[in-house]
């Protein structure tokens, strides 16, 4: 594994500047100097900015992963929802459904309420498939814009349904 060192960097002291004497108004004389060329040095060798440029790309490549957002299965009151049940996220951001309460669920995208295009059953579980546990997930990355319903299979009678708009 990479290990990211940072380069060394010599900053330069500066204890006045060069000025001629000057006289204050009390008649005291001061003399203010300096170099005339301030040095800075930057100590690095290509190996080093290439470990940091890995390391600020590995870095914006997990951000652009863990941006998510997070879908409650039943609400913490007990009902048959999902929570949020209506949400925008951008094309390519990670839906996370979480098993909350009143399990078992699933996600099923309806096939009649999608972009043209998309295939429901690539996007959804099986109706066969639940959700039984608390903390179980079921994530998904929505790519084509537009509008996307969904619902719990075994409670969809009971108005267990969402939309999703994917900006």
């Amino acid at each position: 594994m990479a290990t990211v060192t940072s380069a060394a960097v010599a900053i330069p002291s500066f204890t006045g500047l060069k000025a001629g004497a000057t006289t204050a108004k009390n008649g005291s004389s001061f003399k203010v100097s300096a170099s005339a060329v301030p040095k800075l040095s930057v100590k690095a060798s290509l190996k080093d900015v290439g470990v940091a440029v890995a390391a600020t790309a590995a870095s914006a490549m997990l951000a652009s992963n863990a941006m998510a957002i997070e879908v409650l299965l039943g609400g913490d009151d007990g009902s048959l929802a999902f929570v949020p049940n209506s949400f925008s996220v951008s094309s390519g951001e990670k839906i996370v459904f979480k098993n909350n309460a009143g399990f078992p669920h699933n996600v099923v995208f309806d096939e009649d309420e999608i972009p043209g295009g998309v295939d429901a059953s690539k996007i959804s579980m099986s109706e066969e498939d639940l959700l039984n546990a608390p903390g179980e997930t079921y994530a998904v990355t929505l790519t084509e814009k537009g509008t996307y319903s969904f619902y719990c299979a075994p409670h969809q009678g009971a108005g267990m349904v969402g939309k999703v708009t994917v900006n």
